[in-house]
C-alpha cells in the first residue's frame, strides 16, 4: 500500500469511529434528558394532587364553618349560611 492509500483508510477509520461514538453519546443524552423529563411530570403531578387535597380539604372546612357561622358579604347584604 503507497503511504497516500494508508493515510486516506485511517482518516476515513477515524471519521468512522468519531462518529459512531458521538451519535453514541449523542443518544445517551437525549435518553437522559428525556428521563429527566418523565421524573419532572411525575413531581409536577404529585404537586398538583397534593393541591387538590389541599383545596377540597380548605372547601370542606369552608363549608362546615358556613353552617355554623353567620356570613355577611361587604357590602351590607343579606346573611349567607346558617346559623
Amino acid at each position: 500500500m503507497s503511504r497516500a492509500s494508508k493515510i486516506t483508510l485511517a482518516c476515513t477509520s477515524l471519521a468512522a469511529v468519531g462518529t459512531v461514538v458521538f451519535v453514541h453519546f449523542g443518544q445517551k443524552w437525549e435518553q437522559a434528558g428525556m428521563h429527566a423529563g418523565v421524573i419532572r411530570d411525575m413531581e409536577q403531578q404529585r404537586v398538583k394532587k397534593e393541591r387538590q387535597a389541599d383545596f377540597e380539604m380548605q372547601k370542606r372546612l369552608e363549608d362546615e364553618y358556613r353552617k355554623v357561622q353567620t356570613v355577611h358579604d361587604g357590602a351590607g347584604g343579606e346573611a349567607k349560611g346558617g346559623g
